[in-house]
């Protein structure tokens, strides 16, 4: 298993559209990718769950993937996050 802690920086956290991307990119694996804020937690392809975490600016969030491909999947998600949040 992977694991990883990003900072989120976009100023209206997690929302709608970069939300959906996130969900698209994280279906091209097939490792499990999970996001944990506190005591909640996601799978990454579960777009209401992950809007329903309420992730804003400033929130740290846990990554783990888990699977055959979780390298990939692991950089491939980190990439992203930097990239939208």
């Amino acid at each position: 298993m992977k694991e990883f802690k990003y900072t989120i920086t976009d100023e209206v956290g997690i929302h709608a559209r970069p939300a959906g991307l996130l969900v698209q990119e994280a279906k091209k694996f097939a490792s499990t990718i999970t996001f944990i804020k506190g005591e909640k937690s996601s799978k990454a392809t579960s777009l209401m769950k992950l809007m329903g975490m309420g992730i804003v600016k400033g929130d740290e969030v846990t990554i783990q993937v888990e699977g055959d491909d979780e390298d990939a999947a692991a950089e491939a998600i980190k990439a992203f996050m930097e990239a939208n949040f």
